[in-house]
């Protein structure tokens, strides 16, 4: 039906999230219908991003310059260093406008079914940031909610409460604007837990 070209597109689109055959094939179908204002822009957008973007040696995130621009900004916290499990973390994080600390990308979750460990991670960057001289005065673990997110934040806390700093985990419960009857019985439960004066 299409050529080898188009194919290939299409079997690639796919492989991202949320896209299956159909979606990318109507995204392949979109680009190619508007390959001036869409297709040829985009393709010198990946271009750019394959040759230039790289992985900051400090914290993980991804970003053109090494250190990354939040490692590079003098006007952050040194004292407040949050972990978090991916880059797409540490983004959803910066998105809400709140925090002004430091970043630390471990790059997972541990996982015996997946045979994840430790040294799978990048735990031993985090450790040597918060070791002997740093200004890290609290480390905010901020991994997911999920059985390995829980596992890894304890194994973590084991870890970086010899170094002397204080370690908070992210509060988890009722979301802004959610509704009551409509949160599982986990998110109801973990709200009740984490109670606060009002």
């Amino acid at each position: 039906m299409a050529g080898a070209e188009i194919e290939r597109l299409i079997q690639l689109l796919a492989r991202l999230p949320g896209l299956g055959p159909r979606s990318a094939r109507r995204a392949a179908l979109h680009l190619l219908n508007k390959r001036d204002a869409l297709l040829q822009p985009l393709a010198l957008a990946l271009r750019d991003v394959a040759d230039k973007v790289q992985t900051c040696a400090r914290c993980g995130n991804l970003d053109s310059h090494n250190p990354c621009a939040i490692c590079s900004d003098t006007r952050r916290d040194d004292a407040l260093l949050c972990v978090v499990e991916s880059v797409a973390d540490l983004w959803a994080l910066e998105r809400s406008g709140v925090f002004r600390g430091r970043y630390h990308v471990l790059g997972g979750t541990l996982s015996a079914l997946d045979g994840r460990g430790p040294a799978d991670l990048n735990v031993d960057g985090l450790l040597a940031r918060v070791g002997d001289g740093s200004r890290v005065r609290e480390v905010i673990i901020a991994t997911n909610a999920t059985v390995e997110g829980q596992t890894t934040a304890h194994y973590l806390t084991d870890r970086l409460l010899p170094a002397g700093v204080s370690v908070t985990r992210l509060a988890h419960g009722v979301p802004v604007g959610g509704e009551l009857d409509y949160l599982d019985d986990g998110t109801l439960g973990a709200a009740l837990k984490a109670r606060r004066p009002f």
